[in-house]
């Protein structure tokens, strides 16, 4: 019954009278992984990952009823140098994984999609998954029957729900590190878990070829920091080198100027802090996107823009794009 009122009220485009009463503003969509099987790699990256078929149909809905833009045009409307069509539309990707190349791109070149990809540098240079990945892959696929976080606390793993809480709190620990302290503790993990992430694994992640490739396709690459912390839960000068350096080796890699970032949200809250868009835009950003929910509108601090997330079916994308417009974020 609640499936069918929603298609009856976004039928009667009383959203969309209403969205357009409230004036431009552009919906930036956040996007992980695109895969022809998600659950070939559930065990690395969990429920982040959406289908091919999925993906094609909401890119498609996306043309058919939205108006895709770049996120470099955004910026500008943002900052009050251009217009925006109605009910614009930005997609992203966070993480750098090989399938937005590989999958992703030839569905948004087919239908004319400009989309933002964010990588996340050293799992690039090092080629290796992000470390909730990692993470997620020792909890799931270990035999022991107990962890214990840095605290002391002993967590049971015997089923799902208890791997799951675990795996979350071992995240709310590492996300407060970066470089190789969390790689060391991200080590002492699996060592106590006896689970041992295949060195294989590292080729889910995209490389700087297929980066340059969706540049010239027209897309655009950014920032996801080096080693993909919570930037509020690291110290100034931490967040400053991740902004930084993560910039400089895709602008060296890339040979254009890296203008766009991202703020992991890997655990905890909140994600981001005023020291922190102070950094971005010292150190030259034009934007940075967060994961709090809503639409860019004229006005807003292009370097603290908020998302809306990507949702499972085609149907659910189409109400929260509508909803939001229509000033109701859901």
């Amino acid at each position: 019954m609640k499936d069918l009122i929603k298609r009856t009220i976004v039928g009667s485009r009383l959203l969309q009278a209403a969205g357009r009463l409230r004036g431009p503003s552009a919906a930036i969509l956040m996007y992980h992984s695109v895969m022809e099987d998600p659950g070939s790699q559930e065990a690395y990256l969990g429920e982040i990952i959406h289908s091919q078929k999925v993906f094609r149909q909401q890119i498609e809905l996306l043309a058919r009823r939205f108006r895709p833009t770049s996120l470099d045009q955004v910026e500008r409307f943002i900052n009050g140098k251009a217009e925006i069509p109605d009910r614009a539309v930005v997609v992203t990707f966070d993480d750098g994984y090989t399938d937005n190349y590989e999958i992703a791109a030839p569905v948004l070149n087919e239908l004319g999609v400009p989309a933002t990809f964010y990588a996340t540098v050293e799992c690039v240079d090092r080629r290796m998954l992000p470390w909730p990945a990692r993470l997620r892959f020792c909890f799931r696929k270990t035999k022991q029957k107990r962890w214990t976080d840095s605290s002391g606390k002993v967590w049971p793993l015997s089923n799902k729900p208890e791997r799951e809480g675990a795996f979350l709190r071992a995240c709310d620990e590492c996300c407060q590190l970066t470089g190789a302290v969390q790689e060391k503790y991200v080590a002492s993990v699996a060592n106590e878990l006896d689970k041992q992430v295949p060195v294989d694994s590292g080729a889910l992640m995209m490389n700087y070829d297929q980066m340059r490739a969706l540049v010239r396709q027209g897309h655009i690459v950014g920032s996801h920091t080096l080693t993909h912390p919570n930037m509020a839960y690291v110290n100034s000068d931490v967040a400053r080198h991740e902004m930084i350096e993560s910039k400089r080796r895709l602008e060296q890699e890339l040979g254009n100027p890296v203008l766009h970032f991202a703020y992991p949200c890997p655990a905890l809250s909140p994600h981001w802090t005023e020291g922190t868009v102070a950094t971005s835009r010292e150190i030259g950003y034009a934007t940075a996107v967060t994961t709090n929910g809503g639409l860019a509108r004229q006005g807003d601090d292009a370097l603290r823009l908020k998302r809306i997330g990507s949702r499972e079916t085609v149907e659910a994308l189409q109400w929260s794009l509508e909803c939001a417009f229509a000033g109701h974020l859901r």
